[in-house]
């Protein structure tokens, strides 16, 4: 399954035991056509919003055990929830981390700017925590240290992907970085959009960068809690997201013209920390 822009779902792989790869397809189908009616394409806010709430219609249906029950036939939602209606109920899964995603993705239609952090994480607890807390739900791991670390990994693996997207993020008149902390570090929407590189952005952006980095620490020992595969999965995926950190630092916190993507030689550096720390 392609994987190129809904990054923060942790994307079956062969990793991934067998017996959950249909599962973690269908989640991951919702949750990324949901993404694209939000963000992909030219649709005003108001088809979007419309397209989002036929979304919303479907999981009403699976919470009251009616999938399928159509009023209107759709063919372009059955391939999506119909699989998903039987995943859920296969495997018992909670209907509120969906609710949760699509409020995420219906906030991404409306709002451009975040006042605070508080702000900013709130958007989080939904856009990406609710991923983790489905895959703990999919290995029945859910217990509070589990479900407080996974959701310590998400908001740092949406706030990794946030900071390597300014500049994209720009282009859809958006701005993830907190208001209240652009005024701190004196930098200006306009320095943003020109691409200015100053030490009142390297001082910006070095906040950002830390906050990210002390939150995939402090989920760290999940991965350890976790057994086999996913466990292996779970640390390359931490490691992954502080080598997009690390990258970000040694550019000089160029995100404009050198967006960080992992090649070859990062992932070899991955998988020689997970070694290291196993």
């Amino acid at each position: 399954m392609a994987v190129d822009h809904y990054e923060n779902f942790p994307v079956a792989s062969i990793l991934l035991p067998r017996r959950l790869r249909v599962a973690v397809g269908d989640i991951y189908r919702f949750a990324r056509s949901a993404d694209d009616i939000a963000d992909e394409g030219s649709a005003d806010d108001a088809s979007r919003l419309a397209a989002l709430a036929a979304y919303r219609a479907e999981l009403h249906r699976i919470a009251q055990g009616k999938p399928g029950e159509r009023a209107v036939a759709d063919p372009a939602l059955a391939p999506i929830f119909d699989p998903l209606a039987a995943t859920i109920a296969r495997h018992q899964l909670p209907i509120t981390p969906f609710y949760d995603l699509l409020s995420a993705f219906e906030q991404d239609v409306a709002v451009k700017r975040y006042a605070d952090d508080a702000a900013l994480l709130d958007y989080c607890s939904r856009s990406a925590n609710p991923v983790g807390r489905l895959m703990l739900a999919l290995y029945r791991a859910e217990s509070p240290d589990n479900l407080r670390d996974a959701d310590a990994i998400c908001t740092a693996l949406q706030l990794t992907n946030f900071w390597q997207d300014v500049h994209i993020d720009w282009r859809k008149d958006r701005v993830y970085l907190p208001q209240d902390a652009l005024r701190r570090h004196r930098v200006t929407e306009e320095d943003i959009a020109t691409c200015r590189l100053t030490p009142a952005w390297e001082s910006l952006m070095a906040e950002m960068i830390g906050r990210t980095r002390s939150l995939l620490n402090s989920g760290a020992a999940l991965p350890r809690r976790l057994p086999g595969r996913v466990g292996l999965e779970l640390r390359l995926v931490v490691q992954g997201a502080l080598r997009i950190l690390e990258r970000i630092e040694q550019a000089r916190y160029d995100v404009f013209l050198n967006r960080p993507r992992l090649g070859a030689k990062d992932w070899v550096v991955m998988m020689w920390r997970v070694w290291r720390k196993a």
